[in-house]
Formats: structure tokens, C-alpha cells, sequence
């Protein structure tokens, strides 16, 4: 007689017990009508502008994927995802359709010659506005096409598929007369098969005497096979494409990791990969050999051969020893610039200079010239000419930023200092320059007729909330002009400027019940923007939804902020306090006057994100959105050390706050969050009382599976013992006393956050008896994609609150 599983029958029979849920509903399921119609609203078309800036493009963007979609066959390698039968990065997200729109007039016109189901993939205009090249996702591969925009005709251009694991696939090459494309090898042969029958164990080995600090990733290779298999997929020809579509290889197939044209068109910028490979660490760690070819795939010089990179310094500040990070100055011909570390790559290191940039021009005959030194690592460069860049420097531990002015023409010319502040200081950010294409397609800054002017376009963070603003910016006084200013009731932002005087702009203009659309503003002329789009309200049912930035105090003192939207015609005063669903996401700050800035704008448009909370005022919820739980540390203090007292004191006040104003009853709030919101969650759970639910998705809860740094924390578990373990919301689960729901992907690629951290909650939870529900979405990611897996996070999270929140009685006391 054959004995049945027990471990199968005790989970059949829990599943039939009245009230479980152990293996119940295994179908997917579908959320009320309310939230059903949000996830099947219609998507908005991409705006994408010409370089010229007198046509733009129109994307029009497919449905939400089937599961069917994203279900199919995956490879996992070395921190890559990849769609083996299209030799390309997965993705599920593409236009399905293309439309011209003339800047002058506003008029549209629709694009011909695309096949019925388009599925367009990535755009490139040519920097003449003549042409725009789009890969599209075809039966078997990545294909080529190209729009003629005086035409509005479409047509594919070459036969063979492109490569697109590592990139596009294709670009332009010298602006507008031929691409330079990765070309999926035609003649190789057949993909390695893994063998079912192993040569012999899977080893690794580290020597003593050295230290490292490595984070956890997912998707790391696992044996010889899957680097054989890496190695094949990578394989790439390059070649040219003329517009005509006549076709030239450039030299031999190699494995390709970076590939870049210079702005001449004559050279090429490679990143070839190198053996050995890691087990450890991304396929952007391993060893490379940075080359420059000429177009004719000789070798003209080999720049750097950069070594394996499993062990890097510990802290955020953190970089790799030796050259790094090369590429084109976007302003010259051919020249490669890169930056070097000057302290090992270490920031625990004494050094005054810790970075230091340097370029090289074609021929490459001569040495690299040094172009600047700092003092901390350089972040990002803005080339303009001979005489002007930018070049911005960043030190995450102290939050310290400076922008010097350069002059690559004359590297022995002092550096000048344009702006020196806090990173985290949004409201002193003095925004980012403007660029404009040059005579190579490149973009370079955007300066006046006089050259001695900059367009700068921000957030304008202030008080009373973010109003973006265009800025004229003199470079000898450093003194700023204001051009303009968003006004109230609109969000509006800087899209374009269509002159280097910064006098028409195109921008993007919203309201809280108006969705966004782009207008023609001229500031001469002071009259009122035209209006380029009229895109419809998306989900008008959320018209008269009610939004307020508002503000209160934490009982250290600290000024926090937060959003809080309430249903459409709903009056606390008339109706009372109603289910509250408060969503957040902590943030780390080194003092509590960056921690108490206003980050939102009271007149954005009330997008409703599937992932956020704001679906659920369709269900007659009141929701308090992005309340701010700063975590600071001020000085040489780490923020961390009192990350739980911060944390449940910011909850309290925000508590404190919405039942105060009567749109929130103490006994029937819920609180959640994805990622580090989910972690978040459950910490207020396990150490508070303040929620009778909570909904953590995609999060990690016990930081000794994250050993060397997570979010903001740069010491690892063996310096700061105390911190990860109290932090950790799994070693508390004993005190976890209110419901929660915790959601995970089941292919969960962001670094730290592995499902296995939700299913070990959840089983500490089940059994210390705690009231907690575990769903798994199969197929899906850090962030959830198919259509079926969000319909079903839906309807979980609506039968969770109605259970839990909404039909939750009072508390007795003590409990």
C-alpha cells in the first residue's frame, strides 16, 4: 500500500480548515471593479522631442503584459536577464505605436509602414532630425528600423538581428549619416548545453590577508556552464549601417560589453570582456580590456586592462582602484576621457586628492593629460568646448558637492569653483544645465550668443513645495537670473528650450485633476503657452480627489511632511474619520534641516501608481502618502545607531497628526511600503502598536543575509553588530502582533531583498502564531509587471485592509 506525503497531506487538510489560507486561492484572482478598471486604464503616450527641437515623436504605449509575456524563458547570468530567443535584455514594456508631431503648428501626423503588432523597443533620433532609427521586437530576434520623418514612413532597414543584452544594439555614428549597431553573430555556432551530469563540484576560494566589502546580488554565475553560456550570449559583430541600409562588419566577432562611436564618426570606444569570471559579483565587475578601434576594426591602442573586481574598499564612497569610467568628450573629435583613483579606491584612506581626471586624444600617440584633481570622487561631467566643462565632485559620507569650472583646451588653467552645497539640501540646488546637440549629435552645454551664459532648469524645492524654474546663469559674476517660474495651481517643468536665450520653451504642465501635456511658452511675448498635446484625464472616475501638503512636528522637534489625499467629496467633518493606508520610505540624512524640506508639489497630478497607495481611495479610503521618516545622523554621528527610536517616532507623529484632523480613526490605520518601506513596515509592526496592518512588498527583514552594507549603511555586520541586529524586524517577529501581508516576487533581482527574506518572515510568523499571509508572485521581479500578478496584489491588498483594517474593532485596553 502506498503511503501517502505527509507533509503534502498536512498542507491539503490546512488548506480545507475553516479560516486558513495555507493553500488557498492558487488561481489568480481579480480585485473589484473599482480597482480592476485602474490597472486596465489607458497609458499615455511617450513624448520624445526632435534634437532639432521642431519635431517630436509619439509613442504610444501597449497594454500591461500577460503573464503569458513575462513567463517566458530566462537566462540569469551575472546580474543579466536575458531573453535567449531574442538575444536581448528582457523587457516586457514597448510602444505599439509611432505619430510625428510638428513643434510650430501642434499638428500630428501618424507613422506608416509599421507592422501590425509593432512592439517597439528603443528610439535614437539623428542629431539632423532627419531620421529616427527604433529596434523592434520581432518573431526571432531584435530588428532595425527606420523612420523618415519628412516622410512619416517607416521601413526596416537590415535583415540581420541586433544584440541587445548589453545596450540598444544600435546608435548613431557621427550624428546623422550611418549607425554603429551589435549585430547578433549569423555563423555561430549552437548555444552551449548544460550537462545534467556535473564534472565535479562548483568551488571558490579566497586568500587571507585581504578585505572587501561586496553586497549581495542576485542572478550570479553558478558553474562553467552558465560562463560558457554568458560568454556566448555576448558574442557580438559589430558593423555600420549606412541609411540606405548598405551594411559593413567591423573587425572580428568579440564579447562586447560597451561599445561606444567617437563623435567623429572615426574611432570606436570598447569594453571587451576578459577571463576570469566571478561567482561573486555582476558581469560590469569582471575584467575587461578597454580598447579603441578604428572603424575598420584595426586596434588602434588598448587604454586599460582592468582587473577582476571582487573586492572593493568597504563604504559608499568606495570605487575601484585604477582607471575608471571611460568615454568621449562629447565636444571634441576623438577624445577619450576617464577618471582615476588617487587613494587605492578607498575612502578610509588619508589622501587629499582622491580622484583625479584625465583624457587622451586620437592618435593616441601622446600621454594622457591631467585635466583635474579633487578632493573627493568625481560624479559627473558636462563638456561644452575648449574652454568650458563642468565637472561635478561627490562625497556620499559628509553629503558634500562642488561643481568646478575647466577648461580641457588648457588643462594647466585653474580649475574654478561655480558652486560648493549639501547634496541633500534640495532647496539650495541651484538646478542642471541645459545642453543642445552640436555638429556631432553630441550634447554639450547649452550656452548664450555671447558664450558666457548657462541655462540652468530645476525642481525649485522650497517650502511650499516644488516649483520648477529655467535659470539664466553668468559664468564670470556667477551671478543667476530668473527666467521663469512655475506657477500655482500647475506643476510645470522645462521639457526644452528651443534658443539659447532661454526665450521659447517647451514644457510639461500638470494640475492635480489635469494630466500632463506639453505647451509652446515664449517669454517675450509673455502670452498665454500653447498647448501641443491634449492628452485625456487617464482614470476620470478620481476627479475631486482631495490633496494637501501638509505639515507637523515629530517629538524630537524635527519638521516632517507629508501628503495627504482624501476621497472625492468626502468631508471628515460630515462624514467622520474613515480607514487610513499611510505609505512610506525612509531616507537617511546627515542633519534634520535636509530631513525637514518639502519634497512634493501640492499641484502634481494625482497619478495613480499600481504599486502605491493611492488605489485605494477608489475603495473610500483616506491615505496618507510619503510621510517623512528621516533617519539622521548629525555630524559624526551614523544615522542608524537610532534608526528604531527615529522611525517609531516619526510613525507616532504622523499617527498623531491625520486623527487630529479627523480623517483617520487611531483604531483602523494601516501602514506599508515596498522595498525598504517594506522593512519599514514591518519594524513599526514588530515596535509599535500604531497599525492594525501592515503590507510589506519585495523587502528584506534580516540584515545578517546582507552582511556588507544595505541601503544608506556602509559598515558591515562585523563593525556594527548591534545596529543590524536590532534593525533587523525578523529578530523581533515575536512581537509582530498585527496582521501583515508581505508580497515577493519569486525572481526578486534587486540586490539584498531575495524572496528567501519574506519566506523566512513568514515562517517565523507562522510559527510564533502570528496573523500573517504569504504570496509569491511567480515570474516576477523586484518590481511586478504582468498584468494577472498586479490584478492579483490588487485583491490582496483590498481583502487584507477590508479584513484587518476595516472591520477591525476597537482595541481593549493593554492590547
Amino acid at each position: 500500500m502506498q503511503r501517502s506525503n505527509p507533509i503534502s497531506l498536512a498542507l491539503l487538510c490546512a488548506a480545507l480548515l475553516p479560516g486558513s489560507m495555507a493553500l488557498a486561492d492558487t488561481h489568480y484572482q481579480t480585485p473589484p471593479a473599482e480597482l480592476q478598471a485602474l490597472v486596465d486604464a489607458p497609458r499615455g503616450p511617450l513624448f520624445n522631442l526632435g534634437p532639432k527641437r521642431s519635431t517630436a515623436l509619439l509613442v504610444g504605449m501597449a497594454a500591461l503584459p500577460s503573464i503569458g509575456a513575462v513567463a517566458q524563458p530566462e537566462l540569469r547570468l551575472a546580474g543579466l536577464r536575458i531573453n535567449p530567443r531574442m538575444r536581448a535584455a528582457s523587457r516586457f514594456d514597448f510602444g505599439n505605436g509611432l505619430s510625428l508631431l510638428d513643434v510650430g503648428t501642434g499638428q500630428q501626423r501618424p507613422v506608416q509602414g509599421l507592422p501590425a503588432d509593432p512592439r517597439i523597443a528603443d528610439i535614437a533620433w539623428s542629431s539632423d532630425e532627419r531620421w529616427v532609427a527604433f529596434s523592434r521586437w520581432g518573431d526571432n530576434g531584435v530588428e532595425l528600423w527606420l523612420l523618415d520623418v519628412a516622410q512619416g514612413q517607416a521601413r526596416r532597414l537590415i535583415k540581420d538581428h541586433l544584440n541587445a543584452i548589453a545596450g540598444n544594439g544600435f546608435g548613431w555614428l557621427g550624428g546623422n549619416k550611418q549607425l554603429l549597431v551589435r549585430l547578433a553573430q549569423q555563423d555561430q555556432a549552437a548555444a552551449p548545453v548544460a550537462s545534467s551530469v556535473p564534472a565535479g563540484p562548483n568551488t571558490q576560494q579566497t586568500a587571507g590577508g585581504q578585505t572587501s566589502q561586496t553586497r549581495t546580488y542576485a542572478d550570479m554565475l553558478k558553474n562553467p556552464a552558465d560562463a560558457a553560456q554568458l560568454e556566448w550570449q555576448l558574442q557580438t559583430q559589430i558593423a555600420l549601417v549606412g541609411t540606405d541600409g548598405k551594411l559593413s562588419k567591423v573587425g572580428k566577432p568579440a564579447t562586447v560589453i560597451g561599445l561606444q562611436g567617437s563623435p567623429d564618426g572615426k574611432y570606436l570606444l570598447l569594453g571587451v570582456l576578459r577571463q576570469p569570471y566571478s561567482y561573486l559579483v555582476p558581469v560590469s565587475r569582471f575584467p575587461r580590456a578597454t580598447q579603441v578601434w578604428d572603424t575598420q576594426g584595426k586596434l588602434i591602442r588598448t587604454l586599460a586592462e582592468q582587473p577582476l573586481l571582487e573586492r572593493l574598499p568597504s563604504g559608499n564612497d568606495a570605487v575601484q582602484p585604477g582607471p575608471r569610467d571611460f568615454a568621449w568628450r562629447d565636444d571634441a573629435p576623438a577624445t577619450v576621457h576617464w577618471t582615476e583613483a588617487q587613494d587605492g579606491g578607498d575612502p578610509n584612506r588619508e589622501a587629499k586628492v582622491r580622484d583625479t581626471l584625465f583624457q587622451q586624444a586620437a592618435p593616441f600617440d601622446q600621454p594622457a593629460t591631467r585635466l583635474l584633481d579633487v578632493a573627493t570622487r568625481v560624479e559627473d561631467i558636462r563638456w561644452g568646448r575648449d574652454d568650458l566643462a563642468l565637472v561635478t565632485e561627490g562625497w556620499w559620507k559628509s553629503r558634500d558637492t562642488r561643481t568646478w569650472r575647466i577648461q580641457p583646451g588648457k588643462p594647466a588653467t585653474a580649475a574654478e569653483l561655480i558652486v560648493s552645497r549639501k547634496s541633500e539640501d534640495r532647496y539650495s540646488d541651484p538646478g542642471t544645465p541645459l545642453t543642445r546637440l552640436n555638429s556631432y549629435g553630441r550634447p554639450v552645454l547649452q550656452t548664450g550668443k555671447d558664450g558666457n551664459t548657462l541655462l540652468l532648469a530645476g525642481e525649485g524645492a522650497s517650502p511650499e513645495g516644488d516649483r520648477p524654474f529655467l535659470d539664466r546663469f553668468h559664468l564670470d559674476s556667477k551671478q543667476t537670473e530668473r527666467l521663469w517660474r512655475s506657477e500655482a495651481p500647475y506643476y510645470e517643468r522645462t521639457v526644452a528650450v528651443l534658443d539659447d536665450e532661454g526665450q521659447r520653451l517647451v514644457t510639461s504642465r500638470e494640475a492635480v485633476d489635469e494630466r500632463p501635456n506639453y505647451y509652446l511658452r515664449d517669454l517675450v511675448r509673455r502670452i498665454a503657452p500653447r498647448a501641443l498635446t491634449q492628452f485625456p484625464h487617464p482614470y476620470p472616475q478620481f476627479k475631486g480627489m482631495q490633496k494637501e501638503l501638509i505639515r507637523y512636528k515629530r517629538a524630537d522637534g524635527v519638521d516632517l511632511t507629508a501628503t495627504l489625499y482624501l476621497p472625492a467629496g468626502y468631508d471628515p467633518k460630515r462624514d467622520g474619520p474613515r480607514p487610513m493606508l499611510m505609505w512610506a520610505y525612509p531616507q537617511e540624512f546627515k542633519s534634520a534641516k535636509a530631513a525637514s524640506q518639502v519634497t512634493d508639489s501640492p499641484y502634481r497630478f494625482n497619478r495613480i501608481s499600481l504599486g502605491g497607495p493611492l488605489v485605494m481611495l477608489a475603495r473610500g479610503y483616506t491615505v496618507l502618502d510619503d510621510p517623512a521618516m528621516p533617519i539622521i545622523g548629525e555630524g559624526d554621528k551614523e544615522p542608524n545607531d537610532s534608526y528604531l527610536q527615529q522611525l517609531t517616532q516619526s510613525a507616532q507623529a504622523a499617527v498623531d497628526e491625520v486623527v487630529k484632523r479627523g480623517v483617520a480613526d487611531r483604531d483602523r490605520i494601516a501602514v506599508g511600503g515596498h522595498s525598504y518601506g517594506a522593512f519599514m513596515t514591518a519594524n513599526l509592526l514588530a515596535h509599535t502598536r500604531l497599525f492594525r496592518a501592515g503590507i510589506a512588498r519585495s523587502g528584506a527583514y534580516n540584515r545578517t543575509l546582507t552582511p556588507f552594507g544595505f541601503q544608506a549603511e556602509d559598515r558591515n555586520f562585523w563593525q556594527a553588530q548591534n545596529v543590524y541586529q536590532t534593525m533587523s524586524p525578523f529578530n523581533h517577529a515575536d512581537k509582530i502582533k498585527d496582521a501583515l501581508l508581505i508580497i515577493h516576487g519569486e525572481v526578486d533581482n534587486n540586490p539584498g531583498t531575495f524572496p528567501i527574506q519574506s519566506e523566512r518572515l513568514y515562517q517565523a510568523l507562522q510559527g510564533l502564531g502570528g496573523t500573517a499571509r504569504l504570496v509569491m508572485l511567480p515570474h516576477e521581479s523586484h518590481g511586478y509587471r504582468a498584468r494577472e500578478s498586479l490584478m492579483h496584489m490588487l485583491w490582496e491588498q483590498d481583502r487584507w485592509l477590508e479584513t484587518y483594517v476595516t472591520q477591525a474593532k476597537p482595541r481593549e485596553a493593554g492590547k
